[in-house]
């Protein structure tokens, strides 16, 4: 299943985020691609608001991953950008929180490629200015390896 969607405002993007943890299953994990500045976190506040989670959330730059407990499920929020090695990733534990009874979204997950489960859904983020400052192509797809 490829899913593409077109979103023209902050808002919207949001809004693709939140209707896509609103459908979401505990056990699920995301990945979520795209470059600085192109609407990630904006993606990542929908979801948690989609999982009722009413806390604030910003990138885990430097604790690689926030845990949200008080949703529907939790919701564990990587941002494995900074990561220098996957064995940082076995230190924390990851395999708990990637095959746990959460919701698991992982940002710059193409760094660790090797240690992703077998099925996840991958979202890309992408701009083109051509269309508009706030204009972004989300593309959501299952993969299976």
């Amino acid at each position: 299943m490829k899913k593409i969607i077109e979103t023209f405002s902050p808002e919207e993007t949001f809004a693709v985020g939140k209707t896509l943890a609103m459908e979401a299953e505990a056990g699920q994990v995301y990945t979520l691609i795209g470059d600085l500045g192109v609407g990630k976190t904006v993606l990542t506040q929908g979801m948690a608001d989609g999982l009722g989670i009413e806390e604030p959330v910003n990138s885990p730059t430097f604790t690689i991953v926030q845990v949200y407990e008080e949703g529907r499920m939790p919701f564990y929020h990587f941002d494995v950008y900074r990561i220098g090695d996957v064995e940082e990733m076995d230190e924390i534990g990851y395999e708990d929180y990637f095959y746990g009874e959460g919701l698991c979204l992982i940002e710059w997950a193409n760094l660790i490629e090797e240690i992703l489960p077998d099925t996840y859904t991958q979202i890309t983020i992408e701009k083109n200015l051509e269309k508009g400052f706030d204009y972004r192509l989300i593309t959501i797809e299952e993969i299976s390896r």
